[in-house]
């Protein structure tokens, strides 16, 4: 649906799920939710850091010296602004990140890696790879890898095209590998 169809412009029988797209949804709830609470407490207990703590070390990480306007790192992974500024100052309290006002544009705050910040995404990535090849991969046919990727994109390109977020900025040939850590 676009962002300029209603869902009360639908007939009733539309308004559902069918139970085909229900048992898709449901299972890919599951997963997500349960992933998710996985991969932050393995994060938390390996590495003191929390899945939105790697979520933006990771995504600076793979951007050009470490840094990112903070709208287009809330673009990038997904957030509101809003959320990122909180986010951004608590990693910045812990000595992760730093959160500067940039010269050339008063108005805009640039989040950046520290040595420390570089450091705990660098210690924190084996286990969380061996987190998601054990528990995601494992648990994936080999000869489904192809089509449950094509279908995530396609999932992830609606989601651009017709959600309410910003579109990230064109992924750099470094950034598109953070899907990978």
């Amino acid at each position: 649906m676009s962002r300029n169809t209603k869902q009360d412009d639908l007939p009733p029988f539309e308004r559902r799920l069918t139970r085909q797209q229900q048992r898709a949804w449901l299972a890919y709830m599951r997963v997500q939710l349960r992933l998710s609470y996985e991969m932050n407490r393995q994060l938390q207990n390996d590495s003191d850091l929390s899945l939105a703590d790697y979520d933006v070390l990771n995504a600076l990480r793979y951007s050009p010296d470490g840094a990112m306007q903070i709208s287009a790192l809330a673009a990038r992974i997904s957030w509101e602004r809003s959320r990122l500024s909180h986010q951004a100052r608590r990693m910045s309290a812990r000595g992760l990140v730093t959160c500067d006002v940039l010269a050339s544009d008063r108005r805009a705050t640039e989040v950046r890696l520290t040595d420390q910040g570089w450091q705990a995404i660098t210690d924190a990535s084996e286990g969380h790879i061996q987190l998601v090849r054990r528990l995601f991969f494992g648990g994936l046919p080999p000869d489904h890898l192809a089509a449950v990727t094509e279908a995530l994109e396609a999932v992830y390109q609606n989601l651009i095209e017709n959600g309410s977020l910003p579109a990230p900025a064109k992924a750099t040939r470094a950034s598109t590998r953070s899907a990978s850590d």
